[in-house]
């Protein structure tokens, strides 16, 4: 999904070879590759105890949680189903997360991924505060942890005032470095030029997340296999109905919206946003025709999971390409081909790179040479 990313890599091996060791807590919204860091630090851990537990698609009940982390631990654990009720579920599996040990006495890594999940059990008897019991616990191990969460936010709140121990990092975008490495084109000096270019201008429309970038670059290099296109023609590609950005959003957008309340009067919010970016709170409620009250509290729950940022007291979308998403998919009727142009153009177009003084220049030939093109063959035709 990403290009190894030495220095983030690094820094999170550095936090956890600290003394005592530190615990780094990956955040970043959908696609920004925590998952794959999690994985490529799976990988270099060698034979290291490491337990590696996407936490997102194991947290049912407290007792088939434990019942999953028991059966897929790299060191002795017990018998999990002896134990009988969640809190004692729960507090096992804590337990095991404190305690867990080589048959030669070392720590174990723990790598967590979406760790808020477990906030799913709290709608079990006994179990009204395990995020901060969660915390308290690891913050007080001696095992090594790397967490991650798709939602900022909620993340920075539980960890608010928390153990040191905790280094919280925010996903990096890709660089244009990174992206050129990813397009994965062989440039020559005839087309350097051209190639960063196309890498820059992927790198923006991305917004630099590595799940847009490789999209992409999958479609360009799809379109490279039938002719050639550009950026711009590969993002309308991409943002069809049927498309892989499009369906990448639609995830993200109904996932964030079912994590938070209010779900109706949500959306209509995103659609407001939609129309026009950098409202006001009272702009925004005579939009939606709801009190300023009611309104400022649908905006909390929205920026609870990420999906718009407050700046000066004016609200946008955190991710730029999902307003293009709601704009052209939250509607009666799918876009058409000329919507997804117009629609795409209007994002794109602030957003592309300038080109080059020579890159423009030969662009602006090619085009005079097709313009001689034509005209030599309607004489021909005459």
């Amino acid at each position: 999904m990403l290009t190894p990313r030495s220095t983030l890599a690094r820094r999170v091996i550095v936090a956890l070879d600290a003394s005592p060791s530190r615990i780094p807590v990956l955040i970043g919204g959908c696609g920004s590759g925590r998952t794959t860091l999690l994985q490529q630090l799976r990988d270099r851990a060698g034979r290291a105890p490491t337990h590696s537990i996407d936490v997102e698609r194991i947290a049912t009940t407290p007792e088939r949680f434990l019942a999953a982390v028991a059966a897929t631990a790299p060191v002795p654990f017990g018998d999990a189903s002896a134990t009988r009720g969640a809190r004692a579920a729960f507090d096992a599996t804590l337990d095991f997360f404190t305690r867990a040990r080589t048959s030669s006495g070392e720590p174990v890594t723990f790598l967590l991924d979406e760790f808020l999940e477990l906030r799913t059990f709290e709608s079990f008897p006994g179990l009204r505060r395990v995020l901060h019991d969660f915390i308290d616990c690891i913050s007080l191990s001696g095992n090594r942890f790397v967490l991650t969460s798709r939602y900022s936010v909620r993340a920075l709140r539980i960890l608010r005032d928390r153990s040191a121990r905790f280094e919280v990092i925010h996903m990096p975008g890709l660089t244009v470095e990174d992206t050129l490495d990813i397009i994965g084109f062989s440039p020559v000096p005839a087309d350097s030029q051209d190639a960063e270019y196309t890498a820059r201008s992927v790198q923006a429309l991305a917004d630099g997340r590595p799940a847009y970038v490789r999209a992409l670059s999958d479609e360009l290099a799809a379109m490279r296999d039938h002719g050639g296109g550009d950026a711009v023609s590969a993002l309308a590609s991409l943002m069809a109905l049927d498309g892989r950005l499009s369906r990448l959003c639609s995830f993200c957008y109904e996932l964030r919206l079912h994590r938070a309340r209010g779900y109706g009067a949500l959306k209509a919010i995103l659609e407001i946003l939609g129309e026009e970016e950098g409202l006001t709170l009272t702009e925004i409620s005579h939009r939606l025709q709801r009190t300023p009250g009611s309104t400022k509290d649908y905006l909390s729950w929205l920026e609870d999971v990420d999906l718009v940022t407050s700046r000066q007291k004016r609200y946008s979308f955190t991710d730029p390409l999902l307003r293009v998403w709601v704009r052209l998919h939250c509607r009666v009727t799918p876009p058409g081909e000329d919507d997804l142009a117009r629609e795409v153009h209007r994002y794109a177009l602030p957003r592309l790179p300038a080109q080059e003084p020579a890159l423009a220049m030969a662009a602006a030939g090619a085009a005079a040479a097709d313009e001689d093109k034509k005209a030599w063959g309607i004489i021909e035709i005459d």
